[in-house]
């Protein structure tokens, strides 16, 4: 009987693992892989930020979030594409480290069906007044007193539009990880080209 072997051990089952991991995330509030930490910038100045995951296409290859206009991220990812993710899961004992190209999308036909999907509570981040990051004499949320209270319609989150994008995040590489008791494991997944598979010493 041949030795049944597991899948931190089996490259197929690697991936399918961590795209099910991301997948799962965009509808699972629970999930420790819904909320990553996304880096940008350059050698002089680099910047990382906790996202929410909305999408987790295997088939394309791609992540993505969302994202006000004004933030400071935005023309960091315009100068320079390449971001990298980092995602972890102390249940899963998982880590993943992405690297992609990233594209920002604003008012085209992306960010109009993302925006539809968009409950009028979440949107309450994009009504703030001044952009994300402006300084201010007082503590605030930077929203005025009705939309900080929830009070407004999704007719009067609409407004919210004019600020909202999308960051599309075209994977380069995934490189896994794996805590183990009986002996960790990593791999290196790079899309560049056709797909190759690495294992690495943890």
């Amino acid at each position: 009987m041949s030795e049944i072997v597991s899948y931190y051990e089996n490259s197929i089952e690697i991936e399918k693992k961590i795209w099910s991991l991301l997948t799962n995330a965009v509808t699972d509030r629970s999930s420790e892989f819904r909320t990553p930490v996304f880096i940008c910038g350059n050698e002089k100045d680099l910047d990382g930020r906790v996202v929410v995951l909305r999408k987790a296409d295997q088939e394309n290859n791609f992540i993505q979030y969302h994202s006000d206009i004004r933030s400071s991220k935005i023309e960091k990812i315009k100068k320079n594409p390449k971001s990298s993710i980092l995602f972890y899961g102390k249940e899963e004992k998982i880590q993943l480290r992405v690297k992609a190209d990233c594209e920002v999308n604003y008012n085209n036909e992306l960010t109009k069906k993302s925006w539809e999907k968009t409950g009028h509570i979440s949107r309450k981040c994009y009504l703030v007044t001044n952009g994300p990051g402006t300084k201010s004499d007082i503590p605030t949320s930077g929203l005025d007193n009705k939309f900080d209270n929830f009070n407004f319609t999704k007719e009067e989150s609409e407004a919210g539009y004019k600020n909202f994008c999308v960051i599309k995040c075209k994977i380069r590489s995934i490189e896994w990880l794996y805590l183990a008791a009986k002996g960790h494991r990593r791999a290196l997944i790079d899309f560049n080209g056709s797909k190759k598979f690495t294992w690495l010493v943890p």
